[in-house]
């Protein structure tokens, strides 16, 4: 059982990482180049793995149900928790109505030639279904993720079976210095990789899930995103190596990724399968999102699973219904709320855990201090390039 459930808490954190947005990286990490494209990812995904890790220091004292809401209270106090809060709700809350607003709207071009239903129609049975399974409980988002899961990584094997062959390998030795500035090019394509190593509000779920035991937990959290690390890589091989560093550099939006690379291999199948790989990215990150999201609001207020899945679903459902492009600018900026919620919130509790008169706990992140302070200038530095973007 416990192995079971150590296999989905595994794939929880992977589902959740490997999101839609994964599609649009190729966008703007391009004029990186190859080689420091995969170099800025694999830095990324060390801080990121760093910090979860930060995490369960922390989670080894706490309640197995415990939440950064109650984290922070109990080592920032007060504006801590606020900070906490605010940060969560900002991010999760933006990210579920982006998610609802996706999926609603491939929803109901898939259902009105069918059935004739009005716009709104998929937003609402979208929200509904996820909603449901959330409430229902970890147990059931587990099983539905590993379907998911399978099927997306089927997709993606298909993807890169058929690109693989055309790569170009010429146009992997790219280098900034070819295209643009090396620094122009870091301050666009930094945060975009920031986020798409966003895990960290499923944490608590998964420990809540598969129980304080740091060393599984330990596991789950680095095989989890080593596993979205391979897949981005991949990723963005195929990608530059069918179009090119100049070509993805010219395009406007994901549509015209999708048609170039479809049009690379002369395969209009292609095309299809990519979108049911982006449908089930954004079904899998939608799930560990609103999971994250229930447990944080669920732990914040106390009260019945009903209610907490009325205040988790209703408030993204309405902006996604009323502002479809509302979320856009809110979106943009997801890096800084993500900066404090997974960096420099679990290393500032840590610093504070750390130099209390009786620490508990036998786990300590490697790093010491050194490390902390790492992080926290890389959150700086990643906060000064979106602002400068």
């Amino acid at each position: 059982m416990q192995q079971n459930r150590f296999i989905g808490s595994l794939l929880i954190i992977a589902g959740t990482t490997i999101g839609a947005g994964m599609l649009a990286l190729p966008l703007a990490a391009s004029a990186l180049g190859f080689p420091l494209a995969i170099a800025a990812m694999l830095i990324i995904w060390a801080l990121m793995s760093y910090t979860a890790l930060l995490m369960l220091e922390l989670h080894q004292d706490a309640q197995q149900d415990a939440t950064l809401h109650t984290l922070a209270r109990r080592y920032l106090g007060r504006p801590g928790q606020w900070v906490a809060t605010a940060s969560m709700l900002f991010l999760f809350y933006a990210l579920c109505a982006a998610y609802i607003a996706g999926g609603g709207e491939q929803l109901t071009s898939r259902l009105t030639p069918l059935l004739m239903l009005p716009d709104w129609s998929g937003a609402l049975i979208w929200t509904a279904v996820v909603a449901a399974l959330i409430i229902s409980g970890t147990g059931k988002v587990d099983l539905v993720n590993r379907g998911l899961f399978t099927l997306k990584l089927i997709a993606l094997a298909v993807i890169l079976v058929l690109l693989m062959p055309k790569i170009e390998w010429i146009r992997l030795q790219a280098t900034p210095a070819q295209t643009a500035g090396m620094m122009t090019s870091m301050l666009a394509a930094l945060p975009v990789i920031f986020t798409s190593f966003g895990f960290h509000g499923s944490i608590p779920s998964v420990v809540r899930y598969l129980g304080v035991d740091i060393k599984k937990l330990r596991l789950a959290i680095l095989l989890g995103s080593a596993l979205p690390l391979i897949v981005y890589c991949l990723w963005l091989m195929v990608s530059i190596g069918n179009l090119g560093q100049s070509a993805l550099m010219q395009q406007a939006g994901l549509s015209e990724l999708v048609t170039g690379l479809s049009a690379a291999v002369n395969s209009p199948a292609l095309q299809s399968v990519i979108g049911g790989f982006a449908d089930l990215a954004l079904a899998t990150s939608f799930l560990g999102v609103a999971l994250g999201l229930f447990d944080f609001i669920g732990d914040m207020l106390r009260q019945k699973r009903l209610v907490t899945g009325l205040i988790t679903f209703a408030p993204p459902l309405a902006f996604a219904l009323c502002y479809p492009s509302g979320f856009i600018m809110a979106l943009g900026y997801a890096a800084i709320a993500l900066v404090i919620l997974a960096i420099f919130l679990p290393v500032a509790m840590v610093w504070q855990k750390r130099h209390q008169a009786a620490s508990e706990g036998n786990y300590r992140t490697q790093g010491g201090t050194v490390g902390l302070l790492l992080a926290m200038l890389s959150g700086c530095a990643i906060i000064g390039a979106q602002l400068l973007a």
